[in-house]
């Protein structure tokens, strides 16, 4: 089993960024926790704060791998184009949020990429991960 885990902006400051909000923890490091903890499944990690990057990656692994874990930061809420992306492939996408966005400012509460996917997981902080591959199995 092939899953990408593909984030979007910012995450590229986990552990630095709002602590409070997102932990402490690097994704980097957290990532090799995952690999140990599923070692049955060949995982590769994709992180871009450029929209066209994020659904170009959509794109390429779209119609071979067997599941997308996306957190698309902010784009969730913006991003049309990454919306119809998750709808334009083959792949199925898990949509995953650290933070339990409906606690958050009312624009979060939006997503265009939820409505494509086969699921949602938000609010577990980085276990959100974990159940999102867990549910590929």
């Amino acid at each position: 089993m092939k899953i990408l885990i593909l984030n979007g902006p910012n995450l590229n400051l986990l552990g630095k960024r709002e602590p409070e909000v997102y932990g402490s923890k690097t994704f980097e490091d957290y990532f090799k926790v995952l690999e140990s903890k599923f070692k049955n499944v060949e995982l590769e990690y994709f992180q871009s704060n450029i929209e066209g990057e994020i659904i170009s990656k959509i794109h390429e692994v779209g119609f071979s791998y067997d599941g997308v874990i996306l957190n698309a930061g902010a784009y969730t809420h913006t991003s049309i184009g990454i919306g119809d992306a998750v709808k334009g492939v083959e792949t199925p996408v898990v949509e995953v949020h650290i933070s339990n966005t409906h606690k958050r400012e009312d624009f979060r509460h939006i997503s265009y990429i939820s409505s494509g996917a086969k699921g949602v997981i938000f609010g577990f902080g980085l276990q959100s991960y974990d159940l999102a591959i867990q549910s590929f199995l």
